[in-house]
């Protein structure tokens, strides 16, 4: 079996080719920027390629030729302000994958989608696969997820002869992606030393929850729907659902009650002068993001997750205490230059007219040469 697996590098690429190390399967990676070929990047045949780009369609497909399955996982989640924007590598640079996938006739095809593409549902009810997908306006992550389940459902709808999978994890995250994370949350100027201490300070607002998932349980899904060739969406996540006593008792000692409008605030100022990295659209996604109810993958696939949601927390936190990072680019980032006064990361506002135009836009599009 050939597999061709976009943003094999990141987290949950890392992860799956981890768990397709023990299949005699034949494995391709595409990636903007190679990993040195070690660990779990070894015995896998690596192809350069910014899926964003103009011309790249030309590239993937020579990727794509001859493979029984494409995993598209390549998306630009919080990128740095200097990278590609945003939107072309995730909108233009998936609409790319599934032409060129289109154009070779790939039979399978599993995306990464998130459960970030959920309209929001009351705080505490948990929902299917069959919630509406059109996002949480405030999040530029969550309403880009939201425009790829329109791209999916039009390619789904021009050939119906392919199988395609979508997976809508909640928050997914391992040891290896603390570099990562800590670039895309965590001010230079927070002693990381800390985190994890009893006598840190946390602040939350009171009625935050949060799901998480390990990476490699994510992988194990994506494995099985491989194996067994399914298709439609599948909801990933662990058990049990994250309060915020038992965020902060992970990630600090004790939890400082704060308004959800004042921390906003904050993350507005302290965002646009460049003093840390997180724009407040992700508190956004973070407050209205659904809980979600994984029965659909552990029926059909006979997924399980192994880690607990509490204990992938504390992995991440440990990671970032002692400065773990991957071994690869994007588990690995360098450290960014700051400049008073300049975000480092690009902003989460999203520049299209809104939900329901740009899934119209994307269910237009033909991916067929």
């Amino acid at each position: 079996m050939k597999v061709v697996v976009t943003g094999a590098s990141g987290n949950v690429g890392t992860a799956l080719l981890r768990a397709l190390r023990e299949d005699e399967w034949e494995v391709a990676g595409v990636v903007r920027r190679p990993p040195m070929q070690r660990g779990p990047y070894a015995r896998v045949r690596w192809v350069r390629c910014d899926v964003g780009a103009p011309g790249a369609v030309t590239v993937l497909r020579e990727a794509f030729a001859g493979a029984d399955a494409v995993v598209h996982l390549a998306w630009a989640i919080h990128p740095r302000s200097a990278e590609p924007l945003m939107e072309r590598t995730n909108l233009a640079g998936s609409a790319n994958v599934l032409r060129a996938a289109a154009d070779c006739g790939v039979p399978h095809l599993t995306c990464a989608s998130s459960v970030a593409a959920y309209a929001p549902a009351p705080r505490w009810r948990r929902v299917a696969e069959d919630w509406p997908v059109s996002g949480v306006p405030g999040s530029a992550y969550s309403r880009g997820k939201a425009v790829l389940e329109a791209l999916i459902d039009g390619f789904a709808a021009e050939h119906p002869g392919v199988r395609v999978a979508w997976i809508r994890p909640c928050g997914v995250t391992q040891a290896d992606t603390a570099a990562e994370f800590a670039d895309w949350a965590l001010s230079p100027w927070l002693p990381r030393t800390l985190i994890g201490r009893r006598w840190l300070p946390v602040p939350l607002w009171r009625d935050l929850r949060l799901q998480l998932v390990h990476s490699d349980d994510v992988a194990a899904a994506i494995r099985l729907i491989l194996t067994r060739r399914a298709s439609g969406p599948f909801d990933l996540a662990a058990e049990p659902v994250l309060t915020t006593t038992e965020l902060a008792a992970a990630f600090g000692g004790f939890r400082v009650p704060l308004p959800l409008r004042a921390l906003t605030a904050a993350a507005w100022a302290s965002w646009r002068l460049g003093v840390q990295p997180l724009h407040p659209g992700w508190l956004e996604l973070a407050d209205r993001a659904c809980l979600i109810d994984t029965g659909r993958a552990r029926r059909e696939l006979g997924w399980s997750p192994r880690h607990p949601a509490d204990a992938v927390a504390a992995e991440l936190a440990t990671g970032l205490r002692i400065r773990r990072t991957g071994d690869s680019p994007p588990l690995a980032p360098a450290r960014p230059r700051f400049r008073l006064g300049q975000p480092t990361h690009q902003t989460q506002a999203f520049p299209s007219p809104g939900p329901a135009h740009e899934r119209k836009t994307a269910r237009t599009q033909s991916f067929s040469s």
